[in-house]
């Protein structure tokens, strides 16, 4: 690769040598030039052989050139290694070879300065010298404005111009874009044995199109006069810009003539050169009526029509001659058309009649030329009978007229193809193309093209342009003649044979193989598109729109390579898609190693595995966006094979760390959430790209990384240990609790504060953890949460006593005298197992109203926290859970699980039922122990009048103010309604069951409904208490019992009988009361015949005195 770059370098610097010295030798820098033995015209002087320094001193002493000097000076310091006159630091030796790149510059470049230059008059004379590429603006007005003439030096080279083309090449500035390697796009054809440069083709394939030309008539050869008057097109194309056209068309001469011209420039052929080989074609048709000028063998006619005379040295002529003769070793001996009938020997023949041409240069002048005649004559005799024997008789109708292989052929073909391109701009086709292509059709028969075969070499002369140019419009050129080529079928049979037969035998790794024409040329051509597409996202990152049309060249090769038996064979089963899948998985790989490599020299102080999450996510996002658009013309799901390959390629690293994770690590929170962020995209990249069905198949056939399963297991671990250390909170800041109120503002204890700030605190440290979570671990939490305060509920009920405690033991039941109490048949008695008065006091005195007020208040704290507290949850779950819309549905049936109606709902309940519980308890404890004297005790006693209700009234309030004075607003309502009820229930503790001391008469009803009505009156309260309807409800049990007080004995008598001839005890009779009520009022009855009556039927004893 890089013998060839410096090969191609070489010529390229050649070339420029022969420019700037035809530039010199043409303009005024010399004032005369001495030609050498036969040359004319500078044409006839082979510049190659001039010395550049033998030159330059001459212009700059100002004295006449001698070219046959410099000519000599050039051989003399052909062998010495180039240095300057400096001292030892500043000497150094060419790595070129002097001879074939001159001597190198002996000065600094002069500065150039950017000055606006003055106006040029119009009738100035244009000099006699063509316009250099590179203008000084200072130099120039220099030259202008000076009226006085002086003597021009040779730092003085860039200030020339044509006066008529000053202000265009000032306005315009030549740059040479650069030239990308094409080394890799070579054509699968065997190399020259003989050494031949591409110089080599390229002149010869000039002579060939001239010999075409001239079979057309259009081969004049012009008169030297007239050249040498005219300036080189070459040099004044130099001075314009790469927009303007290569020739101008009314510069050019009309016709064939002018196109010729053209093409001489395009192709880089000297004038003498030109003239030389017009000259000798015309020559060899001498003589030869009927003779068509492309029937003959070129390079043998030449070598007998040029004479040695013709050269300006005898260097340039022997190499002319090594080339012809190359030529015709090439085609007749080492790689021929038609092969010899003799094996062997007419090969021999050739080689030896070919060799004593080239050795006569050696012997003297009259030995040499007369065994050169007779060697070519022999030649003649060969070569002749051999190319016109018929070859593609099924393609022309004619004889084989230029015996040689085709690879030669189409390598010739290609030089001639190059001339298409402008010379000053390789990425721009010049304007006379389509003329030139239509001229180049003349060389089909004598090279033996076909339509197939231009259309093929032409793409690939274009594509080895795009490559070197990176020009998009030379790939699209190549893609349309691409699309030209004609598929087999629509190939003639002759065409079809003629392509069958070309076969070129090539040396490959592990031995040769052979090609034929279209594998030959379409072959490097898919290679290279193959190698570009295979790194896609390296070679097309900046220029992903030229992506589009380096696919469709691969394809379009693709196409009819696989018409070819043996590319056919090998691609049997490789379809346009798995071929687009092949770039897919390539570039894939290719730039996730690179992903790799980087994340591995990565100083972020970051898990490698989240960075490489990251990356290969931005990855993907560009892959989808760029390129994937551009592969799915092709390939529908290219989309999902690049994802699907992403996500398999970062699941093989993480796997390792996944299955290793055993606790919510620092790491673990860094990986799994790029990770599952990863998976994500890609699952809604997929979902994105096809329908959801299919989508779900594509899906479920990815590996899942398990990342929430995993992290899903590790969160319940640290979430189980977290809410052992709540209960643990709960247990101590209940043990250490006085149910105080913290403020009179805040009127709950501290220790539900605390809860909730361990509780948050627990919720905010699981939302901090990074790591996918399910549903799963969000219901864990709310369980844990849920039983923590559970457990604080049932904790502060636990310290309270039974209701039962408070209440006093009932008396038993007699009925009203004096007498010795026996038990009632229908109820025993039992002794009270309660306990005893004085624990009773000690452990229930403890529990004051107060403190009661602050439990109450703390739970309901507890549970209106506790509705911010789950929606603040559920808030943030669901910002942090996304709803992507593939897994939308999937979400919302996990998300039911934890609605708002049930995720505490058992913490819920407690607290309420512990709030129901303790209003009773308050209510209890308040009526029958704080005013169990007036209330239970003395209330009635002895009767009614003399121990109204109406003296209860003010302890009352005075309890029901400590209430309201500690109790919170939500709750008043709730805890006075379980006043109301506990003082009902002391009311009718003390109507159905007050003892002995206590009667009652009929006429006692009226007291008694009044203060019915002043107890409910007081908890109404004028509307500031209780809702009347609540008050009504709750008494209308105590005023039944009071209304049946005012029934007469008798009615009660008998009501009573009527629901015991049922026999059933609890049947309620017609005044709507049960037997057992009915009993305890008449054993309340100061009425003898209710004390008969009881004695009688269930033998009542009397009361003891």
């Amino acid at each position: 690769m890089e013998e060839e770059d410096a090969l191609e370098l070489l010529q390229r610097y050649r070339r420029d040598r022969r420019i700037l010295l035809d530039f010199i030798l043409s303009g005024s820098l010399i004032k005369k030039v001495i030609m050498p033995p036969g040359a004319i015209t500078l044409d006839d002087v082979d510049l190659d052989q001039v010395s550049v320094d033998f030159v330059l001193g001459c212009a700059k002493k100002g004295g006449m050139l001698e070219l046959s000097e410099a000519i000599r000076d050039f051989h003399d310091h052909t062998d010495l290694p180039q240095m300057n006159n400096g001292g030892s630091a500043d000497e150094f030796f060419l790595v070129t070879n002097p001879q074939s790149s001159g001597s190198p510059p002996r000065r600094a470049p002069p500065p150039i300065t950017v000055l606006t230059p003055p106006p040029v008059p119009v009738t100035a004379p244009p000099p006699a010298f063509a316009p250099s590429p590179i203008v000084s603006a200072a130099s120039r007005s220099e030259s202008f404005n000076s009226t006085q003439e002086r003597e021009l030096t040779v730092d003085d080279i860039e200030d020339f111009e044509d006066d008529d083309d000053i202000e265009e090449i000032n306005s315009h500035q030549v740059s040479r874009r650069r030239l990308n390697d094409a080394s890799d796009l070579v054509v699968k054809l065997p190399s020259f044995t003989t050494g031949i440069t591409d110089d080599d083709l390229r002149e010869t394939a000039y002579e060939v199109l001239l010999a075409c030309a001239g079979a057309a008539g259009g081969l004049i050869v012009p008169s030297k006069e007239k050249r040498k008057d005219k300036k080189s097109r070459l040099m004044k194309k130099l001075g314009r810009s790469k927009n303007d056209n290569v020739v101008n068309q009314s510069q050019r001469a009309p016709g064939l003539v002018g196109l010729l011209e053209t093409m001489r420039v395009q192709m880089e052929i000297s004038e003498a050169m030109d003239i030389r080989t017009r000259q000798g074609l015309l020559n060899a048709l001498t003589g030869k009526v009927g003779k068509r000028m492309d029937t003959l063998l070129i390079p043998l006619e030449l070598l007998c029509c040029i004479s040695r005379t013709e050269f300006s040295d005898k260097k340039s002529y022997i190499r002319w001659q090594k080339r012809q003769l190359n030529m015709l070793e090439e085609g007749l001996i080492n790689h021929p058309v038609v092969g010899f009938g003799e094996s062997g020997r007419r090969v021999n023949e050739l080689s030896i009649l070919l060799a004593k041409i080239e050795e006569s240069e050696s012997l003297p002048s009259s030995t040499g030329e007369l065994q050169r005649t007779e060697c070519l004559r022999s030649l003649r005799e060969i070569a002749i009978p051999l190319a016109e024997r018929p070859a593609r008789g099924d393609l022309t109708g004619e004889v084989c007229h230029w015996a040689d292989g085709y690879h030669l052929n189409v390598r010739l073909y290609e030089k001639l193809l190059l001339s298409v391109f402008d010379v000053l701009d390789e990425g721009k086709l010049t304007e006379e193309v389509e003329e030139i292509l239509e001229l180049l059709k003349s060389t089909w028969r004598v090279l033996g093209i076909t339509e197939t075969m231009h259309y093929t070499c032409y793409a690939w002369v274009l594509f080895r342009q795009y490559v070197i140019t990176s020009e998009q419009g030379m790939l699209q050129h190549a893609i349309d003649q691409l699309k030209k080529i004609p598929l087999k079928e629509q190939r003639g049979p002759q065409e079809r044979l003629h392509l069958k037969s070309l076969l070129s035998k090539v040396e490959v790794e592990g031995g040769s193989q052979s090609f034929s024409f279209l594998p030959s040329f379409l072959l490097p051509i898919q290679k290279w598109a193959d190698k570009q597409l295979g790194d896609y996202h390296l070679h097309f990152a900046e220029c992903p729109v030229m992506m589009e049309n380096v696919v469709s060249v691969a394809m379009l090769a693709r196409r009819l390579l696989l018409e070819e038996p043996e590319m056919a064979m090998q691609s049997v089963s490789v379809t346009d898609r798995d071929q687009i899948e092949l770039y897919i998985f390539s570039s894939i790989k290719n730039s996730f190693a690179r992903i790799l490599q980087v994340v591995d020299k990565s100083e972020i102080h970051e898990h490698p595995l989240a960075l490489l999450a990251e990356e290969t996510k931005k990855l993907l996002k560009r892959d989808s966006s760029i390129f994937m658009p551009i592969l799915s013309k092709r390939h529908p799901q290219a989309t999902i094979v690049s994802a699907s390959l992403l996500h398999k390629l970062y699941g093989n690293k993480l796997k390792p760390f996944s299955d290793g994770a055993e606790h919510l690590t620092e790491d673990v929170a860094s990986v799994f959430p790029a990770a599952d962020s990863l998976e994500q995209y890609i699952i809604s990249l997929i979902t994105s790209t096809c329908e959801e069905e299919t989508a779900a198949v594509y899906c479920r056939k990815l590996m899942p990384y398990q990342i929430e399963s995993i992290s899903g297991t590790l969160v319940l671990r640290w979430i189980n240990s977290q809410l052992g250390r709540i209960l643990s909170w709960v247990e101590r800041a209940i043990q250490q609790e006085r149910w105080d109120p913290i403020s009179p503002q805040q009127r709950h204890a501290s220790s539900i504060v605390e809860v909730y700030r361990i509780v948050e605190e627990t919720v905010d440290q699981f939302f901090a953890l990074q790591v996918p979570m399910r549903s799963t671990e969000l219901n864990a939490l709310f369980r844990g949460i849920d039983n923590a305060f559970q457990v604080y509920a049932n904790h502060v009920t636990d310290k309270l006593g039974s209701k039962e405690d408070l209440v006093p033991p009932e008396p038993v039941l007699t009925r009203y005298r004096k007498e010795a109490g026996i038990k009632a048949f229908v109820k025993k008695e039992i002794l009270d197992p309660r306990m005893s008065e004085e624990r009773r006091s000690s452990e229930i005195n403890i529990l004051t109203t107060a403190a009661l007020c602050v439990q109450l208040n703390t739970l309901h704290y507890a549970i209106s926290q506790l509705n911010k507290l789950e929606d603040s949850i559920l808030e943030r779950w669901t910002r942090k859970k996304p709803h992507e819309n593939f897994l939308k549905k999937l979400v919302e049936e996990k998300s039911k699980s934890f609605t708002k109606n049930d995720s505490f709902d058992g913490s819920r309940k407690d607290i309420n039922a512990a709030i129901d519980r303790m209003c009773e308890f308050t209510g209890t404890k308040i009526i029958f122990w704080d005013l169990r004297e007036p209330f239970i005790d003395n209330l009635y006693k002895p009767s009614v009048s003399k121990s109204r209700l109406e003296s209860l009234i003010e302890p009352l309030d005075v309890e029901l103010s400590k209430l309201c004075d500690v109790i919170v607003e939500p709750l008043r309502d709730r805890v006075v309604t379980g006043l109301l009820q506990a003082s009902l229930d002391g009311l009718l503790r003390v109507l159905l069951n007050g003892g002995p001391f206590r009667v009652f008469f009929p006429s006692d009803a009226k007291q008694l409904e009044e203060d019915l009505e002043i107890l409910k009156e007081f908890f109404i309260s004028g509307g500031d208490g209780l809702p009347r309807g609540v008050v009504e409800n709750q008494v209308a049990r105590a005023r039944h019992v009071v209304k049946l007080h005012g029934y007469e004995t008798r009615e009660l008598i008998d009501d009573l009988r009527s629901g015991s001839s049922q026999d059933m005890l609890g049947t309620r009779g017609k005044l709507g009361a049960d037997t057992e009520t009915l009993l305890r009022i008449l054993c309340h009855r100061s009425d003898s015949e209710a004390s008969h009556f009881l004695k009688k039927q269930y033998k009542i004893p009397k009361s003891s005195s």
